[in-house]
């Protein structure tokens, strides 16, 4: 009897490996032979991701945001691609050296929720927007349909509406989009559509030559809107800015007027709240004034700045945004929800969205359904698949909610404030201009450099500072903060606290630590 069990023990075992290994192998199973291979490997995946959350919870989310730990451990990519086992096999490996690639993915990758981590105009990891992602990848849902996501449909909507009212509208409409870039380049499809609804059937040779008018320090994702539309990059027309940055009203209407006799049609001007560089928000009523005179459709490009409409201290940057026609707003930046959170907020209530993307793809948006179709909204995007990129953002609103929201972006200029006036009460450290925003730029001189400002070669020596103090702090691992130059003026640093968990500590600390990288300086 026992021989008997251990024979039967024996062959149910030798059956569950040898229907793995004839998986592997590639041969045909019997359908109970399948079952067992298949229950086996789904054993072995849910035990592993068991595993591999524990992984993530102690490494990517506790120690990457620990200040004890670093911000990255840099390598050079040779010496990167030898320390990873990058290459794909035809055969699995073992749970526990897939583990292993875990650990080693987030050991050496930049961690961004680490409160020292200030290179990016998003930072941090709120937990509450992190279950909503982990959520939304486990459903893998295309938010396309109602039929197969009736929860996130109706939950884009409410966020969506919710957001449209900060702005200052009571209605309209809007969709999440893949990034800020396609949302801008959303708003210039409509417009293009609006004016010349011939356009979506006849194409570009039916057309006048269009204009569309942006400022000298708007981002890069008009002119490559225009490329990618067929409007074109020499049709875009920069308008000056004044010296912080933000758009002239009357060099505009100047510019306009000249196209207009030139024979050419405008019919868009994007505006900036919140530039890359300097953070700068164009006087908007000024420039709704200009288009309203010449009929041509306003966007604001608010997806770094758009978060300070929850603030009642700060909404006054984007006075006036209520009179666009549209707007691109990004909480994956200033309120830290995660890549990817990209809104298009738009005003019309006529369905100009869907009337200009819609293709009618009968394999998805059939006419005799049995609910209501104003619910299936994905043809009113500009692609197919469409990622849920609402959950985050309402788990993390109603976790916090408005008013807790309106904190995290007081907190946030708060900080920089007081590394202005820290700046100011140290030796070395020499403002751009004084922030409007969160955006602090400045370059640092160097013992070697101060008071030699009238040296011929001050300003050369001057921009090779900040690329050297990068590479020490990255080699380090201490920190992270961006540099760039800019028109006339050489390499400086551009700070960024986005980070909800950053204390004055912090702040400290990146004062400090830029003086004791360059102190041979």
């Amino acid at each position: 009897m026992n021989l008997s069990r251990s024979l039967c023990r024996f062959v149910s075992i030798t059956r569950k490996h040898l229907g793995r290994n004839l998986l592997l192998k590639g041969f045909p199973l019997s359908p109970a032979m399948a079952r067992e291979g298949s229950t086996l490997q789904r054993d072995t995946g849910d035990e592993f991701l068991k595993e591999a959350f524990k992984i993530v919870m102690e490494e990517a989310v506790q120690n990457a945001t620990d200040r004890n730990h670093k911000v990255c451990e840099w390598m050079e990519p040779e010496d990167l691609k030898r320390v990873l086992d990058l290459n794909l096999r035809s055969e699995g490996e073992p749970q526990d050296v897939l583990l292993g690639y875990c650990k080693d993915i987030i050991r050496l990758s930049v961690k961004t929720g680490h409160p020292r981590f200030f290179n990016q105009q998003f930072s941090g990891l709120d937990r509450h927007a992190l279950t909503g992602r982990i959520i939304s990848e486990a459903l893998n849902t295309s938010q396309y349909t109602y039929e197969v996501a009736p929860v996130f449909v109706l939950m884009e909507d409410e966020v969506l509406r919710t957001m449209r009212s900060f702005v200052g509208w009571k209605a309209g409409d809007g969709i999440f989009c893949p990034g800020g870039s396609i949302s801008n380049m959303c708003a210039l499809n409509l417009a293009r559509f609006q004016r010349f609804p011939q356009c979506k059937e006849k194409g570009l040779h039916a057309l006048p030559r269009l204009v569309v008018f942006t400022s000298q320090e708007s981002h890069y994702s008009i002119q490559k809107g225009a490329a990618f539309l067929g409007i074109g990059t020499d049709n875009v027309i920069l308008v000056k800015t004044n010296d912080r940055g933000k758009m002239i009203p009357e060099d505009l209407d100047h510019k306009i007027q000249k196209v207009k006799s030139e024979g050419s049609v405008p019919f868009l001007v994007s505006t900036t709240c919140g530039t890359t560089v300097f953070g700068a928000f164009d006087p908007l009523e000024g420039i709704a004034d200009v288009c309203e005179r010449h009929s041509l459709w306003l966007h604001v490009d608010a997806a770094w700045g758009g978060s300070a409409l929850l603030s009642s201290r700060h909404r006054h940057l984007l006075k006036g945004i209520e009179r666009a026609d549209s707007v691109t707003w990004n909480p994956h930046k200033l309120l830290g929800v995660g890549l990817q959170c990209s809104a298009f907020l738009l005003r019309d209530t006529t369905q100009l969205l869907e009337r200009c993307h819609a293709a009618n793809a009968t394999y998805l948006f059939q006419t005799d359904k049995f609910y209501n179709l104003q619910y299936d909204t994905g043809d009113k995007s500009i692609q197919c698949g469409r990622r849920v990129d609402c959950l985050k953002l309402w788990l993390m609103w109603k976790a916090l909610g408005s008013k807790g929201l309106e904190t995290r972006v007081d907190r946030v200029l708060d900080h920089t404030r007081y590394l202005v006036e820290e700046m100011k009460r140290r030796e070395g450290f020499r403002l751009i201009m004084e922030p409007e925003f969160v955006n602090l730029c400045f370059w640092y001189v160097p013992p070697s450099l101060r008071n030699k400002e009238n040296s011929p070669d001050f300003w050369t020596r001057l921009g090779k500072v900040a690329p050297v103090i990068k590479e020490r702090m990255m080699k380090k691992g201490s920190m992270m903060v961006g540099y760039q130059p800019h028109g006339n003026m050489v390499n400086f640093f551009r700070q960024i606290v986005v980070n909800p968990e950053v204390t004055k500590e912090d702040l400290d600390f990146f004062l400090d630590e830029i003086e004791r990288l360059a102190e041979d300086l």
